[in-house]
């Protein structure tokens, strides 16, 4: 069976022939069980710089297999694809502490029935042991599925098995690993506990593995040997290809291309390593934790005391049917409650108030001691206070980023970050950068994780202007005109005819200020586009990440003279849009940043046969 290769060794000499020289095994052993002690594959925290976190000069012929052994000093990496033993293990099982979380977690499901099962038998002896029955069960059936579950790493790929009933295989390619996150709930982390899932870009918010109920250290382990092995087989077949890649802790794109094995005459003059000569890894940045008030701005976590009234509502309606308590006792106290004009301001202005507190306590538990690393070729985004959540962002595939303010989020000067990454899935969520901290040092962080924002947006035409105002103001004034023709006959539709009207005067301030947020450039390789007011965003995407163009018009767009330009990217949300361009600007921009593809569409560009198609 053929397994990964072992990654090269350095040579002992710092000055012996740097093709030659013994193997080193990979950084961690997958075979290993979850109890295994320290070794040389596992050197600790403190071990030496990873090969992967190269600067944009590496050494000649290197390629990213892993780091070094321990104590091992600097010197040139051999050229060649390795060759190693195959790496198999064991089947190897969840913890047995896991035993203890199933069945507490199963509890809220059992509860009402089994709550069912009492009342309709009186609170009988019976009934109680009918429900110690259903405890029991559901323990027994807790330790059967810890039985039947292993996982094994079979030559080159990962296998989770399960067979309670009938045999569930699935496999997973080493090399189409995209990402590891390690999270751990509450309850996880009172045993020691970590959930371990998966993602390998199949697209979807769901991962397509997931361990739940590995101990803290075998989780780490884990994560850490199958991102390299993922990093090793995909720089074999680079190598395959004579592509030599290295990435440091600058923005991606540092790729060195030169013909596959020995050729001293193609390599490039090799630098220290970037991040330092001790540490494996550097923390880009830790948010402190009085910039957690600024969570409440980003306007979902201030509906905080709403959302629990709604929730709270919604669970007395549900448990009092299961329990057979007559819905009308809550609904008669929403009407007395609605009958008490007076209590119901007073718990309206409760609500209120409690919107920046509670909205910060919720925002606060889950952006807890936020903090991002750079480890090993990947960006590690660390966060959460009750349930902590590790998230892994390979950076040779992060393709941008995208810079997001709310409305009140740019009066406070403060601003988020998400990633830009291929093959990501639920990127939403896992690609995010950064929580909500200051302009200012989210471009400092975003700029070293990945790159520069683009200044000097090129202006849309006036027209735009006009579009934005128009499509500000005049749905209010739509809304006002119906509800004045029906207040005619139900005179308290006044008041919505008013509030229609002011709504439309501040649509004025709205629309100037999306137009002032509309701009696109392109500039050293990348490209940027903005829009929005209540939620303004500026992405910038490197040009190598664009696969393809739309140019879109509507009726309307046609009649104004202008278009919208979206670039088609295999990365983030799929495609980034400049928003009401002029013609011949749009089309300026999308030949701008890939004239080859556009040649053959345009009069003053020749045809040339070798451009790839749009």
């Amino acid at each position: 069976m053929t397994g990964l290769p072992d990654p090269p060794d350095r040579p002992a000499d710092p000055h012996a022939d740097p093709h030659a020289g013994p193997s080193a095994d990979p950084p961690a052993d997958l075979s290993a069980g979850p109890h295994a002690g320290p070794s040389r594959e596992d050197p600790g925290p403190h071990a030496g710089p990873s090969w992967e976190d190269l600067g944009p000069h590496a050494a000649p012929g290197l390629r990213a297999y892993g780091p070094p052994p321990v104590g091992a000093p600097a010197g040139p990496a051999p050229v060649g694809p390795p060759a190693g033993p195959p790496l198999a293990g064991p089947s190897l099982r969840l913890s047995p502490r896991v035993l203890l979380t199933e069945p507490i977690r199963t509890l809220p499901s059992l509860l009402l029935p089994l709550t069912g099962v009492l009342f309709l038998g009186g609170f009988s002896s019976g009934s109680f042991g009918w429900a110690a029955f259903g405890l029991v069960g559901s323990v027994l059936y807790a330790v059967v599925r810890w039985a039947t579950f292993t996982y094994q790493v079979i030559g080159d790929r990962l296998e989770l098995t399960r067979a309670l009933i009938g045999r569930s295989v699935r496999t997973i390619p080493l090399e189409r690993i995209r990402g590891v996150d390690v999270s751990s709930p509450p309850l996880h982390r009172l045993l020691g506990l970590a959930v371990l899932r998966i993602d390998t870009g199949a697209g979807g918010s769901k991962q397509e593995g997931e361990l739940d109920g590995v101990t803290l250290v075998e989780a780490e382990r884990l994560k850490a040997a199958l991102l390299w092995h993922a990093r090793a087989r995909a720089a074999r077949r680079a190598g395959a290809r004579g592509t030599v890649a290295a990435h440091g802790d600058g923005p991606p794109g540092a790729a060195v291309t030169v013909p596959a094995g020995p050729s001293p005459a193609t390599a490039v003059p090799p630098v220290r390593h970037r991040t330092g000569e001790t540490l494996p890894e550097r923390v880009l940045f830790v948010v402190p934790r009085r910039w957690l008030a600024y969570g409440p701005l980003s306007g979902s976590y201030l509906l905080t005391p709403f959302a629990f009234v709604a929730g709270a509502a919604g669970l007395a309606f549900q448990w009092g049917s299961e329990l057979r308590i007559d819905g009308r006792i809550v609904v008669g106290a929403g009407e007395w409650l609605w009958g008490h004009p007076l209590l119901l301001g007073g718990a309206l202005v409760v609500l209120v108030l409690a919107m920046p507190v509670l909205g910060a306590a919720m925002y606060a538990v889950f952006n807890w001691d936020f903090t991002l690393r750079a480890r090993d070729g990947y960006l590690v985004a660390e966060r959460g206070l009750l349930t902590r959540r590790s998230v892994s962002l390979e950076r040779r595939r992060v393709r941008g980023f995208e810079l997001v303010e709310g409305l009140a989020e740019r009066w406070a000067g403060v601003a988020r970050a998400w990633a830009i990454v291929t093959g990501l899935g639920d990127s939403g969520t896992r690609g995010q950068l950064l929580s909500v901290i200051p302009r200012r040092a989210a471009l400092d962080v975003v700029r070293e994780a990945v790159g520069p924002i683009l200044t000097g947006l090129r202006p849309h035409p006036p027209v735009a202007r006009r579009r934005r105002l128009f499509r500000a103001v005049f749905p209010w004034l739509v809304a006002a005109a119906c509800a004045a023709v029906a207040a005619r006959s139900w005179p308290p539709l006044w008041w919505a005819v008013a509030a229609a009207l002011v709504l439309a005067v501040l649509g004025v301030p709205l629309g100037l200020d999306r137009y002032r947020s509309l701009g696109h450039t392109h500039e050293g390789g990348r490209l940027s586009v903005r829009s929005g007011s209540l939620r303004r965003s500026q992405v910038v995407i490197e040009e190598r990440a664009v696969v393809g163009w739309t140019l879109r018009q509507t009726w309307f767009q046609r009649r104004a003279g202008v278009l919208t330009v979206v670039a088609g990217v295999g990365a983030g949300s799929g495609g980034y849009a400049a928003i009401d361009v002029g013609e011949a600007q749009g089309v300026a921009f999308a030949a701008e940043v890939t004239p080859a593809w556009l040649a053959p569409f345009t009069e003053d560009a020749p045809f040339t046969e070798d451009a790839p198609p749009s």
